[in-house]
C-alpha cells in the first residue's frame, strides 16, 4: 500500500524539491501552502504523514499541529528556520513527532520519514514487508527472498530480487530508472541508470517462462504488468533489445 505524505510549505520550491525526493522514495505526495490548506487536506485525503512548515501565513503551523492533534495521532515532521531549543521542545510538547531545522539535506527529511513511519506503524509495516506479493504465475516472498514462477524457483542476484520486488509493489506503474536507481541501489550509490538496464534485462532473461511483462516506456523507465487478454509480442522484442544493451 502506497504512504501518503501531506507537505506543507509556503515555500514553493521547498514544496517542489521535498516532493521530488519523497516520490523518488515511493511516497506519494500531496501539498498545501497554508496552514488552513493544510488542515482541509488532512481532513479530506487522510494522509499517513505530515511534513509542517511553521512560519505559515494565517494559521501558522502550532496552531495546525494543536488542531490536528485533538482528533488525530498522525505523525507530524515539523519543519522551521528558526533554530532556538524552545521551539523544539514546544513543538514536540504540541505532539510532533520529529523536527528539522531549515536549511535541511532532503535526504535527511527522507530518512525522518521513513524512521517515524517505522516508529508509528511498526507492525503494519513488518505485515506488509512479510506478505508475499503474486502477479500472474510469479510469487515473490520478501520474508524468505524467494520468487517462484509456475511454483518452480528461480535464483535471482541480490539485487535482480530487490528490483522485482519494488517493481511488483507497484504494479502497472512507470518507475523512471532515477527512482529504481535510488531506491534499490540507495541515494548514495554512484552508479549510472545504465545499470537499472542491465538488471532489467536480467530479470527478463529469468522471468522467460512467466506470464508477466516488464515494460520499457521510451525515455521514462519501465512497468511491470500481469497476463491480459490481448497480449501482444512488443515485450519479446523490447527483451532482445536489452539484451542487445547488456551486451555491449
Amino acid at each position: 500500500m502506497t504512504v501518503t505524505v501531506l507537505v506543507v510549505d509556503d515555500e514553493s520550491n521547498i514544496v517542489e524539491l521535498n516532493r521530488m525526493y519523497l516520490e523518488n522514495a515511493g511516497y506519494r505526495v500531496i501539498t498545501a501552502r497554508t496552514g488552513a490548506e493544510a488542515l482541509a487536506r488532512i481532513e479530506n485525503d487522510h494522509p499517513d504523514l505530515v511534513v509542517l512548515d511553521l512560519m505559515l501565513p494565517g494559521t501558522d503551523g502550532w496552531t495546525v499541529c494543536r488542531e490536528v492533534r485533538r482528533k488525530s495521532q498522525i505523525p507530524i515532521i515539523m519543519l522551521t528556520a528558526r533554530t532556538e531549543d524552545i521551539d523544539r521542545i514546544l513543538g514536540l510538547e504540541l505532539g510532533a513527532d520529529d523536527y528539522v531545522t531549515k536549511p535541511y539535506n532532503p535526504r535527511e527529511l527522507v530518512a525522518r520519514v521513513r524512521a517515524v513511519l517505522r516508529r508509528t506503524h511498526p507492525s503494519n509495516e513488518a505485515e506488509e514487508a512479510a506478505a508475499p506479493l503474486r502477479l500472474g504465475n510469479v510469487t515473490l516472498d520478501p520474508a524468505r527472498r524467494t520468487v517462484l514462477v509456475n511454483d518452480e524457483p528461480v535464483n535471482l542476484r541480490t539485487k535482480e530480487f530487490d528490483l522485482l520486488h519494488y517493481l511488483m509493489e507497484n504494479p502497472g506503474i512507470v518507475l523512471t530508472r532515477e527512482r529504481l536507481l535510488s531506491h534499490v541501489w540507495g541515494y548514495d550509490y554512484a552508479g549510472e541508470t545504465r545499470t537499472v538496464d542491465v538488471h532489467i534485462a536480467a530479470l527478463r532473461r529469468e522471468l522467460r517462462n512467466s506470464n508477466v511483462s516488464l515494460e520499457t516506456v521510451w525515455g521514462v523507465g519501465y512497468k511491470i504488468v500481469g497476463p491480459s487478454s490481448g497480449e501482444d509480442k512488443e515485450p519479446r522484442a523490447v527483451e532482445e533489445a536489452d539484451d542487445e544493451v547488456e551486451k555491449r
